[in-house]
């Protein structure tokens, strides 16, 4: 055996095998991190999931995640927001600090961080999309199932990728094959291009530069806008200059961030070729630079205007369904009331009784009819529609002097503990609506503790969003708890977990309303066996804290003689209010409108006060008509009176003093007597009767 024949088998031993190429039908799969403490929530989400078909990995912390990280790639990350050591902020900053998951899409879960600030805060730290609790299965699988599918479209484009690859280097090695690499290549080719058409997906890349103009944008936009795909790409403002003037500043804003973040997602109107807006959902990632050149922006656009559809649809059910629990709470609480009211009525106008049970009668119309005023008053609290008179004061000196009276609404078996620093925490709020809302949740604790426990109000400093911070109230019990259901409807109006007659479930919700038409925040905490923590955020205020105001006693009721014009456009009121004043000694002209009190200003008749319902009709509403007439004669006296003001009017007691409908002749009467008898009214009159 001659050498060189030595040679050749060694040879063919050490010359490399081709490597097989890709398998094109081979299928592809995804899988799906979820990160959850809670195994109640992940098993919903698991269960949502499954019908997916995707394989799906449960993490139950921050830390388990990022371990599964380091070794396997997932096509999406569900990411709970609230957790226990390290929080979906942290999990997430730590996952986008990896090369290897920077691209990642992570959703956060949330059932208590809903507010705009926290939202804009999830999307700062990556997040594509955020999806409140309690999960609706429905809107899960369509989100996710949306960032599978570009995955899987991804995966599918770099197989198409190696497989070109291949074929290339097979092209070289074999230069006998070459005619069967370039079919497969077109073949592949034409697949790719096959599937970019068939899916209703826009593949585009743009400039990562303003006017974002697109350099590469897929056939499939024809599908979905009805214009080709070259009037994108040879005109750079046609894509923009036909979103929603109300959507185009958000979308610029949004695909800006891209060159600091990465990344963006944005959601749009857009007018098609028929002439009709449809939403578009556009979603890019900026690639790298290569060899100097300009970055460039790669992304997708959805047809997202189903969804949007779907997701109104699903919003105006859950609205429709409130209002119905809410109505039917309105209905039955103020039947009740009425049955008393009309109940004694009746027995009044029929029967001869003696004055002592008449006056049990008249009672109990009273107290009805009180009901129904705070039933009113705890309405507008919710809805943050009541007529606040706030005031600076010092929260700990406020809690300090009504800890008595909450000490006595719990009961001896619950002990009230106050845990308030000495310096002072001040506050711009209405006292009365304050205290109330204390009440209400040393209430509440006391029901949660039917063998006794404790109860612990503290307060401190605490940094946000306001100027000052804000001052924190903690209201804290040892109690039964609450489950998540229960956490998520605690501040609905009319929902309660008493039994019938024990609660009209309208306690929590006044809380709610009161703290945030105050500029503030509500937080809760809670879990079965565990205690409830509410946590009331009221913006800090640098100005000097007022004495707190105390209700005097009603003492005599006092008349007077001086003149008064009435306006009211309730027939009745005004002539029951008219009985009232006339009984008081007044002399009293009446209007039924802006106009009618005008002509009288106008005239020569002598008037020390103006009356006013604030709600009229006619165009001129109370608080404009007090103006007109303050203009008209400068000395005047103006009370407003109203049983709602509306949202668009603010009245703050400042320019005028507001008396809340329904009030009582007593009421009436001493805030008359208070703004006649000013010291500067009294030397007015002085002057002109010595004149």
């Amino acid at each position: 055996m001659t050498a060189t024949a030595a040679a050749r088998p060694v040879s063919r031993a050490w010359r490399a095998e081709p490597p097989a190429p890709p398998d094109l039908e081979a299928p592809l799969a995804a899988r799906i991190l979820i990160v959850d403490d809670d195994e109640r929530n992940a098993f919903a989400a698991v269960e949502a999931l499954t019908e997916l078909g995707h394989e799906l990995v449960v993490a139950r912390s921050g830390e388990e995640a990022l371990k599964r990280l380091l070794s396997e790639e997932f096509a999406l990350i569900l990411l709970d927001l609230h957790m226990p050591g390290m929080d979906g902020y942290e999990t997430a900053a730590l996952v986008r600090s990896r090369k290897r998951n920077q691209h990642t899409p992570i959703v956060f879960l949330t059932a208590i961080f809903r507010d705009e600030a926290h939202v804009f805060q999830a999307y700062s730290a990556g997040a594509v999309d955020v999806v409140f609790k309690p999960i609706d299965p429905f809107i899960l699988k369509a989100k996710v199932q949306v960032f599978v599918d570009l995955y899987l479209k991804t995966k599918e484009v770099e197989r198409q990728s190696a497989y070109q690859q291949w074929l290339l280097d097979e092209h070289a090695r074999v230069k006998a094959e070459k005619a069967i690499t370039e079919r497969a290549l077109r073949r592949t080719e034409a697949q790719q291009e096959a599937i970019l058409k068939a899916l209703p997906i826009v593949f585009h890349s743009r400039s990562i530069e303003p006017p974002f103009a697109p350099q590469f944008i897929s056939d499939s936009v024809e599908q979905i806008t009805g214009f080709p795909a070259h009037r994108f790409t040879s005109e750079p403002d046609f894509g923009a200059s036909r979103i929603h003037p109300e959507d185009l500043a958000i979308y610029v804003e949004r695909v800006s961030t891209a060159a600091r973040t990465g990344h963006y997602s944005a959601e749009f109107r857009w007018l098609c070729a028929d002439g009709q807006y449809r939403v578009l959902q556009d979603q890019g990632v900026v690639a790298p630079s290569v060899d100097g050149d300009a970055r460039e922006i790669f992304g997708v656009i959805l047809d997202a205007t189903d969804r949007r559809s779907l997701e109104e649809q699903l919003a105006q059910a859950r609205k429709m369904e409130a209002v119905g629990q809410l109505t039917g709470g309105v209905a039955h609480d103020f039947n009740n009331l009425l049955t008393v009211v009309l109940g004694n009525i009746d027995m009044l106008a029929t029967r001869k009784e003696e004055d002592e049970r008449r006056m049990r009668r008249i009672e109990a119309v009273r107290q009805a009819a009180e009901r129904g005023r705070d039933l009113t008053g705890q309405l507008l609290a919710f809805s943050r529609r009541q007529h606040l008179t706030p005031v600076t004061l010092d929260v700990n000196r406020l809690i300090r002097e009504f800890a008595p009276l909450i000490r006595q609404a719990v009961g001896e078996a619950v002990t009230v503990d106050l845990d308030l620093p000495p310096e002072a925490l001040n506050t711009h709020v209405d006292p009365t609506q304050l205290e109330t809302a204390l009440l209400n949740l040393a209430v509440n604790a006391r029901d949660a503790m039917p063998e006794g426990g404790r109860l612990r109000i503290a307060t401190r400093r605490e940094v946000g969003p306001a100027p000052l911070g804000y001052v924190a109230i903690e209201v804290t019990d040892t109690g039964t708890g609450m489950d998540e259901d229960v956490r998520a409807r605690v501040f609905e109006p009319f929902f309660t977990t008493k039994d019938v007659g024990k609660g009209s479930g309208l306690g929590l919700s006044q809380v709610y309303g009161f703290v945030r038409q105050s500029d503030g925040e509500v937080h809760l905490e809670s879990a079965p066996g565990e205690g409830t923590l509410f946590r009331l955020l009221l913006p800090a205020s640098g100005a000097e804290a007022e004495a707190p105001r105390r209700d005097r006693p009603a003492g005599e009721v006092v008349g007077g003689a001086e003149r008064i014009l009435l306006v009211e456009d309730d027939p009745t009121v005004l002539a029951l209010t008219l009985d009232v004043l006339t009984g008081l000694g007044y002399q009293v002209t009446t209007a039924t409108n802006a106009g009618e009190a005008l002509e009288v200003l106008r005239g020569k008749a002598d008037v020390d006060l103006l009356f006013t319902d604030v709600v009229m009709p006619g165009g001129v509403n109370g608080l404009t008509l007090a103006r007109a007439a303050r203009e008209l004669r400068p000395g005047l006296q103006v009370l407003l009176t109203s049983g709602f003001v509306g949202e668009n009017r603010v009245i703050d007691g400042r320019e005028f003093p507001l008396l809340d409908k329904p009030y009582e002749a007593a009421a009436l009467a001493a805030t008359l007597r208070k703004l006649l008898d000013r010291p500067a009214r009294k030397k007015r009159r002085a002057t002109a009767t010595a004149g």
